[in-house]
């Protein structure tokens, strides 16, 4: 179905006779009544449009009307979100502004509704939509892309700002955001946030890049009440970026603040879409820096994907910290095993310490 989201297009559409098979979304409809109900539409849907009843019934039954459910959240937004949607109204000299962002009543409301556990059908129902909508319009922004060139970078949410890894995830984003790629996270803070300001910084020099760590540091980490203050600190002075990133939150984990400096934002409400979806758009690889159990669970799902080929092909799986990952957490040596005995099929594994390695292989890849 083509989707018609101005009113614009909408102006647009009205000069054919016939409609069919097109989706309306979000628009007010009031000024073109008269217009629409002479033509013929048929098999169309209407998803949060303004109409009177007069309108409503014209329509009724030949096309699919989905109206508004009564939440805190538009269940049909029209494109992804970002730190303007997010966090509006928010100023950082007023950190109490954060409190009445559409951020944080939504998650507020997320809580209040019972989080994870909700049963109530109508609520449960109006997420669904919202999520199908931002999975939609997830799609539609990658469609941009060569999907081999989407590259995910995994990792813990508690690296700190002040940490040797948060610098060197950035610059290994950075570099790779150069290099032609569009980076990918979960959209939160520690790793996450790295990678998206090494994209946001993509184009600028090194020592801007260490700047605006620097100014980060004081809030090393999300739980820090200054965490969000510095990051808008950092953007006021570096406003501008050249490239795009896309991050993946969720208000699973809105306790964890989705990271500003990703300029494309898929936020959900349902966790297992965002990590089985980020994972599937990374058919330019996935590289995995230190973090537990959620990084842990986030592997074993890319190898579950490329062992299966679940998307076409395996895309290379690179792990970022040899002592980290062959000793604290000994799955590489395991995982290789695995594949030198012929018990996992296609899988392109790595490990590196250093940020040259990771972007050589997968240069290397693209050149396949």
């Amino acid at each position: 179905m083509r989707k018609i989201k101005t009113q614009e297009k909408l102006l647009q559409t009205l000069k054919s006779e016939k409609l069919t098979k097109l989706a309306f979304q979000g628009l007010d409809l009031s000024a073109v009544e008269e217009q629409l109900m002479k033509i013929q539409v048929s098999n169309c849907l209407f998803l949060d449009c303004e109409m009177t009843g007069k309108l409503t019934r014209h329509l009724f039954p030949a096309n699919y009307i989905f109206p508004q459910l009564d939440v805190p959240f538009s269940i049909y937004p029209s494109g992804l979100y970002n730190k303007e949607k997010l966090y509006k109204g928010y100023d950082y000299r007023k950190p109490e502004t954060y409190f009445d962002t559409p951020d944080k009543r939504v998650y507020d409301y997320y809580k209040k509704m019972g989080g994870s556990e909700a049963r109530n059908i109508s609520e449960t129902l109006a997420r669904s939509l919202h999520d199908h909508s931002i999975y939609d319009a997830k799609h539609e922004f990658l469609a941009d892309y060569d999907e081999r060139k989407v590259v995910a970078i995994m990792g813990g949410h508690k690296v700190g700002r002040d940490e040797h890894l948060f610098l060197q995830t950035a610059r290994l984003s950075k570099t790779l955001t150069e290099n032609g790629c569009l980076m990918a996270s979960g959209g939160g803070p520690g790793a996450m946030e790295a990678t998206h300001l090494g994209a946001w910084f993509a184009g600028k020099t090194d020592a801007e890049l260490v700047d605006a760590v620097n100014m980060l540091m004081p809030a090393p980490v999300y739980s820090h009440p200054d965490w969000l203050k510095t990051a808008y600190m950092v953007l006021e002075k570096y406003p501008e970026a050249e490239y795009k990133s896309l991050g993946i939150p969720t208000w699973l984990y809105g306790h964890e603040l989705s990271t500003p400096f990703a300029t494309h934002i898929a936020k959900l409400f349902e966790n297992s879409l965002r990590e089985e979806g980020l994972l599937a758009i990374a058919k330019g690889g996935v590289i995995f820096s230190p973090g537990s159990a959620g990084t842990m669970q986030e592997f074993f799902m890319d190898l579950a994907q490329n062992h299966y080929k679940s998307y076409g092909f395996a895309s290379p799986m690179i792990f970022l910290g040899k002592k980290y990952w062959t000793d604290e957490f000994p799955v590489y040596p395991m995982v290789k095993s695995l594949i030198e005995t012929g018990k996992l099929n296609e899988i392109d594994l790595s490990i590196y310490d250093e940020n040259e390695e990771i972007i050589n292989h997968l240069a290397t890849v693209n050149q396949r």
